[in-house]
């Protein structure tokens, strides 16, 4: 089946509405504004929220305090079904999971930028699956467009509950989790529908084999950071300065910084017999982008930088991983 081009770019609009998701999700964690809004999915209690706190009640804190802990309890009785009974438990027991935060705008606006643009990539799911049902009734695409829309529904239900339980660390990874899935989901789809990049790339097998390894430790590497920046929170928190971080960071730091050497040495070798050979644009386009990535954690580790380096970071890693997913799909081992 042909699709048409305005189709085509309709995808690539959603893809990069979910960037846009992910980075200002990032955005938020390093200015400290996840709970600029205390509930979900108003802030404050209203769609447009406040400017000041002299437009809530004196007694807004303890409000949404209570609001959030009905919140949590539903949550704590869900994990509970599901076998989860110590992780419910720690909920529950969390000193301060009922923890409010004063009103503070920017943070407030912060954090509503960050659900409008997950409004809008919702929206757009929601589009493109209605466009499916009228003109491409084809069924791999109704079922990734019916799965990712209801992904994207489930990554809005969990944002509230991220909320609910004042940003609970492995809360948060899941979150991040679900979006890296619907954004390869999405990449898939602009695969499959796509002339230019629907065209299969045939490669030797060491060099599939490399790739797919490399998109594998790359997936694992976006769950080991964000443990590495709870750790680095935590111990920010507790008045530790960046040259003690060595001496607590977890052995997550240290996977996490060797992982990173052996993704750039095996990226470096295939950039290397890419020259020498076929010189695939995926290919470079991957080994620039972790460089650039590499780069990023480095300024993060060892020097003092705005926070804005760890959003560039993160950016720069989804994109890594969008370019290995698109490798995986296009490359094929060759006869």
């Amino acid at each position: 089946m042909t699709y048409t081009q305005r189709f085509i770019r309709f995808q690539w609009l959603t893809l990069i509405s979910l960037f846009l998701v992910i980075c200002a999700g990032s955005f938020v964690r390093i200015t400290g504004s996840g709970m600029g809004c205390p509930d979900w999915p108003k802030c404050f209690g209203q769609w447009i929220p406040p400017t000041a706190e002299s437009q809530l009640p004196s007694n807004y804190l303890s409000i949404f305090q209570e609001k959030r802990a009905k919140k949590a309890i539903k949550f704590c009785a869900f994990l509970r079904t599901l076998g989860m009974e110590e992780t419910a438990r720690k909920i529950e027991t969390d000193p301060t999971l009922l923890q409010e935060e004063p009103f503070n705008a920017a943070r407030t606006y912060t954090e509503y930028i960050n659900r409008l643009l997950g409004f809008l990539a919702g929206n757009l799911m929601l589009a493109s699956f209605f466009w499916c049902v009228l003109f491409y009734r084809k069924r791999w695409l109704l079922t990734l467009s019916a799965v990712n829309l209801v992904l994207i529904a489930v990554e809005a239900w969990f944002g509230s509950i991220v909320v609910a339980t004042n940003l609970v660390p492995w809360t948060i990874t899941v979150h991040l989790f679900l979006a890296l899935v619907i954004l390869l989901i999405q990449l898939y789809v602009i695969y499959r529908i796509s002339p230019k990049h629907g065209v299969k790339i045939p490669v030797n097998q060491l060099t599939l084999y490399i790739w797919w390894a490399v998109f594998a430790i790359t997936f694992y590497q976006m769950f080991l950071g964000t443990q590495v920046r709870e750790y680095i929170d935590a111990l920010t928190k507790q008045g530790l300065g960046r040259e003690a971080w060595s001496d607590y960071l977890g052995i997550e730091f240290f996977i996490h910084r060797s992982f990173s050497w052996l993704v750039l040495v095996l990226l470096a070798y295939l950039a290397w017999r890419n020259e020498q050979g076929d010189k695939i644009s995926v290919i470079r386009w991957a080994f620039v982008v972790l460089g650039m990535e590499l780069s990023a954690g480095v300024l993060l580790a060892y020097f003092d930088l705005p926070g804005l380096v760890q959003t560039s970071h993160l950016l720069f890693a989804v994109v890594l991983l969008a370019l290995l997913g698109m490798g995986v799909y296009r490359f094929r081992k060759t006869a």
